[in-house]
Protein backbone atom coordinates (compact mmCIF):
# COMPACT_ATOMS: atom_id res chain seq x y z
CA UNK A 1 0.00 0.00 0.00
CA UNK A 2 2.56 2.33 1.12
CA UNK A 3 4.59 1.62 -2.14
CA UNK A 4 1.29 2.18 -4.45
CA UNK A 5 1.58 5.56 -2.63
CA UNK A 6 4.83 6.45 -3.54
CA UNK A 7 4.13 5.33 -6.78
CA UNK A 8 1.50 7.49 -7.06
CA UNK A 9 3.00 10.52 -5.62
CA UNK A 10 6.03 10.25 -7.93
CA UNK A 11 3.19 9.79 -10.61
CA UNK A 12 1.80 13.02 -9.82
CA UNK A 13 5.14 15.18 -9.50
CA UNK A 14 6.27 14.07 -12.52
CA UNK A 15 3.07 14.89 -14.14
CA UNK A 16 3.09 18.43 -12.63
CA UNK A 17 6.60 19.11 -13.74
CA UNK A 18 5.71 18.21 -17.24
CA UNK A 19 2.42 20.65 -16.91
CA UNK A 20 4.90 22.89 -15.93
CA UNK A 21 7.24 22.72 -18.73
CA UNK A 22 3.98 23.25 -20.94
CA UNK A 23 2.79 26.17 -19.30
CA UNK A 24 5.33 28.26 -20.27
CA UNK A 25 9.31 27.34 -19.01
CA UNK A 26 10.26 29.15 -22.69
CA UNK A 27 7.67 31.93 -22.16
CA UNK A 28 8.19 32.79 -18.65
CA UNK A 29 5.71 34.60 -15.94
CA UNK A 30 4.29 37.26 -17.47
CA UNK A 31 3.96 40.55 -14.93
CA UNK A 32 2.82 43.89 -15.41
CA UNK A 33 5.46 46.46 -15.67
CA UNK A 34 7.93 44.07 -17.12
CA UNK A 35 10.09 46.23 -18.94
CA UNK A 36 10.46 49.16 -16.26
CA UNK A 37 14.11 49.65 -16.31
CA UNK A 38 15.15 47.30 -18.99
CA UNK A 39 15.09 50.11 -22.24
CA UNK A 40 17.16 52.80 -20.00
CA UNK A 41 15.30 55.82 -19.49
CA UNK A 42 12.75 54.98 -22.12
CA UNK A 43 9.27 54.11 -21.31
CA UNK A 44 8.00 51.43 -23.77
CA UNK A 45 4.57 51.31 -23.20
CA UNK A 46 4.20 55.12 -24.11
CA UNK A 47 6.19 54.27 -27.22
CA UNK A 48 3.28 51.93 -28.04
CA UNK A 49 0.72 54.13 -26.60
CA UNK A 50 1.80 56.95 -28.94
CA UNK A 51 2.38 55.05 -32.16
CA UNK A 52 -1.27 53.44 -31.96
CA UNK A 53 -2.21 56.87 -30.90
CA UNK A 54 -0.45 58.43 -34.13
CA UNK A 55 -1.95 55.68 -36.37
CA UNK A 56 -5.73 55.60 -34.85
CA UNK A 57 -5.56 59.72 -35.53
CA UNK A 58 -5.32 58.54 -39.52
CA UNK A 59 -7.90 55.87 -39.48
CA UNK A 60 -9.81 55.00 -36.67
CA UNK A 61 -10.68 51.30 -37.94
CA UNK A 62 -7.59 50.60 -36.44
CA UNK A 63 -9.10 49.94 -33.33
CA UNK A 64 -11.70 46.71 -34.10
CA UNK A 65 -9.00 45.36 -36.82
CA UNK A 66 -5.89 45.35 -33.44
CA UNK A 67 -8.86 43.89 -31.61
CA UNK A 68 -9.28 41.24 -34.16
CA UNK A 69 -5.86 40.14 -34.83
CA UNK A 70 -5.18 39.74 -30.72
CA UNK A 71 -7.87 37.42 -30.96
CA UNK A 72 -7.37 35.30 -33.44
CA UNK A 73 -3.48 35.51 -32.61
CA UNK A 74 -4.01 34.29 -29.13
CA UNK A 75 -6.81 31.71 -29.93
CA UNK A 76 -4.94 29.52 -32.01
CA UNK A 77 -1.28 28.62 -30.50
CA UNK A 78 -0.80 31.13 -27.85
CA UNK A 79 -0.08 34.76 -28.02
CA UNK A 80 3.26 34.44 -29.46
CA UNK A 81 2.55 36.39 -32.68
CA UNK A 82 2.50 33.47 -34.80
CA UNK A 83 -0.35 35.64 -37.10
CA UNK A 84 2.47 38.45 -37.83
CA UNK A 85 5.04 35.25 -39.56
CA UNK A 86 4.92 35.88 -43.58
CA UNK A 87 5.25 32.69 -45.35
CA UNK A 88 3.28 30.59 -48.37
CA UNK A 89 1.23 28.69 -45.91
CA UNK A 90 1.80 30.72 -42.62
CA UNK A 91 -1.38 31.80 -40.77
CA UNK A 92 -1.61 34.21 -42.41
CA UNK A 93 -2.85 32.60 -45.55
CA UNK A 94 -5.91 30.49 -43.41
CA UNK A 95 -9.38 31.63 -44.52
CA UNK A 96 -9.82 33.33 -40.92
CA UNK A 97 -7.42 35.62 -41.31
CA UNK A 98 -7.38 36.91 -45.25
CA UNK A 99 -9.26 39.69 -43.46
CA UNK A 100 -6.92 40.51 -40.62
CA UNK A 101 -5.48 44.00 -41.22
CA UNK A 102 -3.36 46.38 -38.76
CA UNK A 103 0.28 44.44 -39.66
CA UNK A 104 1.35 48.17 -40.41
CA UNK A 105 0.55 49.34 -37.04
CA UNK A 106 2.33 46.83 -35.31
CA UNK A 107 5.61 47.26 -37.03
CA UNK A 108 5.27 51.13 -37.05
CA UNK A 109 5.19 50.17 -33.34
CA UNK A 110 7.85 47.35 -33.64
CA UNK A 111 10.34 50.14 -35.54
CA UNK A 112 9.40 52.71 -32.61
CA UNK A 113 10.64 50.42 -30.21
CA UNK A 114 13.99 49.09 -31.81
CA UNK A 115 14.88 52.55 -32.42
CA UNK A 116 15.62 53.01 -28.26
CA UNK A 117 15.43 49.29 -27.20
CA UNK A 118 16.93 47.01 -29.84
CA UNK A 119 15.87 43.34 -29.37
CA UNK A 120 13.97 43.80 -26.04
CA UNK A 121 9.96 44.04 -26.75
CA UNK A 122 8.75 40.73 -28.51
CA UNK A 123 5.90 41.14 -31.27
CA UNK A 124 3.92 39.12 -29.10
CA UNK A 125 3.86 42.22 -26.11
CA UNK A 126 3.59 44.35 -29.03
CA UNK A 127 0.37 43.26 -30.36
CA UNK A 128 -0.86 43.30 -26.92
CA UNK A 129 -0.53 46.53 -25.82
CA UNK A 130 -1.34 47.83 -28.89
CA UNK A 131 -4.81 46.61 -28.83
CA UNK A 132 -4.90 47.57 -24.76
CA UNK A 133 -4.19 51.00 -26.12
CA UNK A 134 -6.73 50.82 -29.13
CA UNK A 135 -9.80 49.86 -26.72
CA UNK A 136 -8.74 53.11 -24.31
CA UNK A 137 -8.78 55.17 -27.66
CA UNK A 138 -12.09 54.38 -28.44
CA UNK A 139 -13.80 54.92 -25.48
CA UNK A 140 -13.42 51.80 -23.19
CA UNK A 141 -11.33 51.78 -20.33
CA UNK A 142 -7.38 51.51 -19.98
CA UNK A 143 -6.36 48.05 -18.46
CA UNK A 144 -3.16 46.89 -17.23
CA UNK A 145 -1.54 44.58 -19.65
CA UNK A 146 0.91 41.75 -18.23
CA UNK A 147 3.90 41.43 -20.60
CA UNK A 148 7.45 39.50 -21.13
CA UNK A 149 5.91 37.23 -23.78
CA UNK A 150 8.40 35.72 -26.40
CA UNK A 151 7.35 35.54 -30.37
CA UNK A 152 6.89 31.95 -31.24
CA UNK A 153 9.00 29.89 -34.33
CA UNK A 154 6.41 28.45 -36.11
CA UNK A 155 3.42 29.41 -38.12
CA UNK A 156 0.87 27.41 -39.78
CA UNK A 157 -2.39 27.49 -41.50
CA UNK A 158 -3.54 24.14 -40.32
CA UNK A 159 -3.14 25.13 -36.93
CA UNK A 160 -6.03 27.95 -37.33
CA UNK A 161 -9.01 26.30 -36.42
CA UNK A 162 -11.31 30.02 -34.95
CA UNK A 163 -14.87 29.77 -34.27
CA UNK A 164 -17.24 31.00 -36.87
CA UNK A 165 -19.75 33.26 -36.20
CA UNK A 166 -22.67 30.98 -37.60
CA UNK A 167 -21.16 28.51 -34.43
CA UNK A 168 -23.99 27.61 -31.56
CA UNK A 169 -23.29 28.42 -28.09
CA UNK A 170 -22.60 25.04 -26.86
CA UNK A 171 -20.07 24.78 -29.93
CA UNK A 172 -18.75 28.12 -28.63
CA UNK A 173 -18.89 27.53 -25.30
CA UNK A 174 -16.91 23.82 -25.59
CA UNK A 175 -14.31 26.14 -27.82
CA UNK A 176 -13.57 28.78 -25.51
CA UNK A 177 -13.54 26.13 -22.52
CA UNK A 178 -10.60 24.53 -24.66
CA UNK A 179 -8.70 27.65 -24.09
CA UNK A 180 -9.09 27.73 -20.50
CA UNK A 181 -11.75 30.57 -20.91
CA UNK A 182 -15.10 29.96 -18.84
CA UNK A 183 -18.76 31.25 -20.37
CA UNK A 184 -18.28 34.64 -18.92
CA UNK A 185 -14.83 35.13 -20.48
CA UNK A 186 -16.62 34.15 -23.77
CA UNK A 187 -19.35 36.44 -23.75
CA UNK A 188 -17.49 39.13 -22.82
CA UNK A 189 -14.69 38.72 -25.04
CA UNK A 190 -17.74 38.89 -27.62
CA UNK A 191 -17.94 42.17 -26.72
CA UNK A 192 -14.76 43.25 -28.82
CA UNK A 193 -18.08 43.18 -31.33
CA UNK A 194 -18.83 46.95 -29.97
CA UNK A 195 -16.64 48.00 -32.45
CA UNK A 196 -16.12 47.32 -36.09
CA UNK A 197 -17.76 45.48 -38.75
CA UNK A 198 -19.35 42.33 -41.01
CA UNK A 199 -19.67 41.47 -44.72
CA UNK A 200 -22.85 40.79 -45.68
CA UNK A 201 -21.05 37.25 -46.89
CA UNK A 202 -21.31 36.46 -43.14
CA UNK A 203 -25.18 37.21 -42.57
CA UNK A 204 -26.82 37.33 -45.20
CA UNK A 205 -28.85 33.29 -45.08
CA UNK A 206 -30.40 35.46 -41.44
CA UNK A 207 -31.73 37.49 -44.34
CA UNK A 208 -33.53 35.54 -46.91
CA UNK A 209 -33.08 31.74 -46.11
CA UNK A 210 -31.63 31.01 -42.49
CA UNK A 211 -30.93 27.15 -42.10
CA UNK A 212 -32.36 26.42 -45.58
CA UNK A 213 -35.86 27.12 -43.98
CA UNK A 214 -36.70 30.44 -46.69
CA UNK A 215 -37.25 32.84 -44.46
CA UNK A 216 -35.35 35.40 -42.58
CA UNK A 217 -34.44 34.17 -39.18
CA UNK A 218 -36.98 34.89 -36.61
CA UNK A 219 -34.95 35.86 -33.83
CA UNK A 220 -34.10 38.80 -36.03
CA UNK A 221 -36.12 42.28 -35.34
CA UNK A 222 -37.93 42.51 -38.67
CA UNK A 223 -37.47 45.78 -39.13
CA UNK A 224 -33.66 45.86 -38.79
CA UNK A 225 -33.76 42.63 -41.38
CA UNK A 226 -35.59 44.53 -43.67
CA UNK A 227 -33.20 47.61 -43.51
CA UNK A 228 -30.07 45.35 -43.99
CA UNK A 229 -31.92 43.68 -47.14
CA UNK A 230 -30.87 47.06 -49.20
CA UNK A 231 -27.44 46.65 -47.88
CA UNK A 232 -27.30 42.81 -48.65
CA UNK A 233 -29.27 41.76 -51.75
CA UNK A 234 -30.26 38.46 -52.97
CA UNK A 235 -28.10 36.85 -54.73
CA UNK A 236 -25.47 38.82 -53.45
CA UNK A 237 -23.66 41.31 -56.17
CA UNK A 238 -19.76 41.29 -56.69
CA UNK A 239 -19.44 44.11 -53.95
CA UNK A 240 -19.19 42.36 -50.01
CA UNK A 241 -20.92 45.48 -48.37
CA UNK A 242 -20.61 45.67 -45.06
CA UNK A 243 -22.49 46.53 -41.95
CA UNK A 244 -21.65 47.80 -38.16
CA UNK A 245 -21.81 45.16 -35.27
CA UNK A 246 -23.30 47.27 -32.81
CA UNK A 247 -26.11 48.66 -34.87
CA UNK A 248 -26.39 51.62 -31.95
CA UNK A 249 -25.16 54.31 -34.90
CA UNK A 250 -23.96 56.54 -32.27
CA UNK A 251 -21.99 53.89 -30.19
CA UNK A 252 -20.71 51.43 -33.38
CA UNK A 253 -17.29 53.07 -32.94
CA UNK A 254 -17.04 53.20 -29.20
CA UNK A 255 -16.22 50.31 -26.42
CA UNK A 256 -19.08 50.14 -24.45
CA UNK A 257 -22.01 47.80 -23.50
CA UNK A 258 -24.30 49.12 -25.92
CA UNK A 259 -24.02 45.62 -28.15
CA UNK A 260 -25.21 44.10 -25.78
CA UNK A 261 -28.39 46.31 -25.21
CA UNK A 262 -28.35 45.20 -28.93
CA UNK A 263 -28.41 41.78 -29.00
CA UNK A 264 -31.23 41.69 -26.19
CA UNK A 265 -33.41 44.00 -28.88
CA UNK A 266 -33.30 41.44 -31.02
CA UNK A 267 -30.52 43.44 -33.43
CA UNK A 268 -27.72 41.24 -33.56
CA UNK A 269 -25.82 41.06 -36.55
CA UNK A 270 -23.90 37.68 -36.53
CA UNK A 271 -25.73 34.42 -35.42
CA UNK A 272 -23.70 33.37 -32.40
CA UNK A 273 -24.06 37.13 -31.02
CA UNK A 274 -27.59 36.52 -31.53
CA UNK A 275 -27.71 33.53 -29.66
CA UNK A 276 -25.55 34.62 -26.77
CA UNK A 277 -28.71 36.67 -25.53
CA UNK A 278 -31.21 33.87 -26.22
CA UNK A 279 -29.11 30.97 -24.74
CA UNK A 280 -29.96 29.96 -21.21
CA UNK A 281 -26.29 29.06 -20.85
CA UNK A 282 -25.45 33.45 -21.50
CA UNK A 283 -27.76 35.49 -21.28
CA UNK A 284 -28.09 36.31 -17.78
CA UNK A 285 -24.26 37.40 -18.06
CA UNK A 286 -25.68 39.52 -21.58
CA UNK A 287 -28.09 41.02 -19.20
CA UNK A 288 -25.95 41.79 -16.12
CA UNK A 289 -23.55 43.40 -19.02
CA UNK A 290 -26.10 45.29 -20.33
CA UNK A 291 -27.58 46.86 -17.19
CA UNK A 292 -24.44 47.12 -15.61
CA UNK A 293 -21.43 50.26 -15.22
CA UNK A 294 -18.57 47.89 -15.18
CA UNK A 295 -18.55 46.83 -18.65
CA UNK A 296 -15.39 48.40 -19.15
CA UNK A 297 -13.59 46.73 -16.22
CA UNK A 298 -15.13 43.66 -17.01
CA UNK A 299 -14.05 43.46 -20.73
CA UNK A 300 -10.28 44.56 -19.75
CA UNK A 301 -9.91 41.46 -17.68
CA UNK A 302 -11.11 39.05 -20.03
CA UNK A 303 -8.35 40.50 -22.90
CA UNK A 304 -6.03 39.99 -19.83
CA UNK A 305 -7.15 36.43 -19.31
CA UNK A 306 -6.88 35.99 -22.85
CA UNK A 307 -3.34 37.34 -23.34
CA UNK A 308 -2.14 35.02 -20.96
CA UNK A 309 -3.02 32.10 -23.42
CA UNK A 310 1.09 30.53 -24.39
CA UNK A 311 1.80 27.53 -25.13
CA UNK A 312 5.32 27.20 -23.72
CA UNK A 313 7.28 26.44 -27.33
CA UNK A 314 10.46 28.07 -27.34
CA UNK A 315 10.45 31.31 -28.59
CA UNK A 316 12.39 34.26 -29.56
CA UNK A 317 12.70 38.62 -29.67
CA UNK A 318 11.85 39.00 -33.50
CA UNK A 319 13.86 41.79 -35.43
CA UNK A 320 11.27 42.08 -37.59
CA UNK A 321 7.72 40.37 -36.91
CA UNK A 322 7.47 39.21 -40.46
CA UNK A 323 9.97 36.67 -39.97
CA UNK A 324 11.77 34.61 -37.51
CA UNK A 325 15.21 36.23 -36.77
CA UNK A 326 16.96 32.32 -37.84
CA UNK A 327 15.57 32.10 -41.73
CA UNK A 328 15.42 36.18 -42.33
CA UNK A 329 16.06 36.35 -46.09
CA UNK A 330 17.03 39.67 -47.96
CA UNK A 331 13.93 41.01 -50.26
CA UNK A 332 14.16 39.49 -53.85
CA UNK A 333 12.47 42.36 -55.08
CA UNK A 334 12.39 45.91 -54.62
CA UNK A 335 8.66 46.05 -54.04
CA UNK A 336 9.58 43.84 -51.25
CA UNK A 337 12.14 46.09 -50.17
CA UNK A 338 9.48 48.79 -49.55
CA UNK A 339 8.00 48.27 -46.64
CA UNK A 340 5.10 50.95 -47.40
CA UNK A 341 4.11 49.12 -50.66
CA UNK A 342 4.28 45.54 -48.19
CA UNK A 343 2.06 47.44 -46.01
CA UNK A 344 -0.22 48.87 -48.45
CA UNK A 345 -0.86 45.45 -50.05
CA UNK A 346 -1.73 44.27 -46.78
CA UNK A 347 -4.62 46.68 -46.16
CA UNK A 348 -6.26 46.30 -49.74
CA UNK A 349 -5.96 42.56 -49.64
CA UNK A 350 -7.79 42.69 -45.80
CA UNK A 351 -10.39 45.39 -46.55
CA UNK A 352 -11.45 43.51 -49.79
CA UNK A 353 -11.99 39.85 -48.26
CA UNK A 354 -14.75 38.95 -45.87
CA UNK A 355 -14.55 38.30 -42.21
CA UNK A 356 -14.02 34.66 -41.55
CA UNK A 357 -14.50 34.11 -37.79
CA UNK A 358 -14.97 36.13 -34.62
Amino acid sequence: MTTARAGAALGLALIGLVLASLSGSCQGALQVGFYNGKCGFSDVEAIVAGVVATQIGKDPTIAPALLRMQFHDCFVTGCDASILLDGKSSEKTAPPNLSVRGYDVIDAVKAAVEAVCPGVVSCADIIVMATRDAVSLSGGGRYKVETGRKDGLVSLASNVNLPPPSISVDNSIAAFAQKGLNVSDMVLLLGGHTIGVAHCSLFQDRLYNFQSTGKPDPTMDPSLASALRSTCPNPQTNVDNIVNLDQNRLSASIVDNSFYKQILAHRGILQIDQEIALDGQTKDIVGSIAGGLDFSARFGQAMVKLGTLQNGSPGEIRQSCRAINTARKLPTSKDEQSTGKRQQRDNLRARSIPKRGF
